[in-house]
């Protein structure tokens, strides 16, 4: 996977989440959308000084996880045979294979400047991610496509900055809510469709800040709101 892929999708998550034309850079994207996610640092390989990327800062040596798989299958990791006299000897030794991997991937393609990918294909950018594609910026989702910023969230798609929800759509900005289309600003709801700014609301369409409009108002409405979301 390279830039220009993660830009792509960043291209088409936009224009369906917001229905304009994505005028953001993948830095700009991840300042504005993804301020608050835990997202992989850039380290630094111990034995190359190659950069990488991890999602645990506790370590003081990294190796990558390709090159922790490719020795693996060269030899079983065993050193050989030395006496250990003092805890001084234990240390010294543990010294020598004590790194942290990163860039860690099981099972997944097109992965860039990720650690913690399960199973997927093109994410970029992210931590703890499983069974999803389409992926930047995001920290533990799960059957996801076409993600952006997304936090502990599971079968979303298209869906820019959700939170600990599932079943998102096409929407932007959705916390702790499930079955949600088409909508921009909500908390706390269920199975709502084409509603901004709503709160603790269950089953209900075309309402802004819940009070209930007809459709041709709320697409007065929606409009300018997705304007000022994207620019401002």
């Amino acid at each position: 996977m390279k830039q220009s892929d993660a830009k792509q999708i960043l291209d088409e998550v936009v224009g369906q989440v917001f229905g304009y034309q994505n005028p953001l850079s993948l830095e700009q994207a991840m300042t504005k959308f993804a301020f608050d996610v835990r997202l992989p640092q850039q380290v630094f390989e111990s034995e190359t000084g190659n950069e990488t990327w991890a999602a645990s800062m506790g370590q003081q040596r990294y190796i990558v996880n390709a090159k922790v798989m490719e020795r693996a299958e060269q030899q079983d990791g065993l050193k050989p045979h030395r006496q250990f006299m003092s805890i001084d000897d234990v240390l010294a030794a543990w010294n020598e294979v004590n790194y942290a991997s990163s860039e860690r991937q099981i099972d997944s393609k097109n992965v860039l400047e990720s650690d913690g990918v399960y199973h997927s294909d093109k994410v970029y950018r992210s931590i703890d991610i499983r069974k999803s594609k389409n992926i930047l910026f995001s920290d533990g989702v799960d059957a996801c496509d076409h993600v952006v910023a997304g936090q502990t969230s599971k079968s979303c798609q298209y869906t820019i900055r959700v939170e600990d929800s599932k079943n998102v759509s096409s929407s932007f900005n959705v916390i702790w809510s499930n079955k949600i289309q088409n909508s921009m600003f909500i908390q706390d709801c269920f199975d709502l469709e084409d509603c901004l700014f709503c709160t603790h609301l269950i089953g209900k369409k075309f309402c802004v800040a819940n009070v209930q409009l007809d459709e041709v108002e709320y697409r007065r409405v929606k409009d300018m709101v997705a304007r000022w979301a994207l620019q401002s």
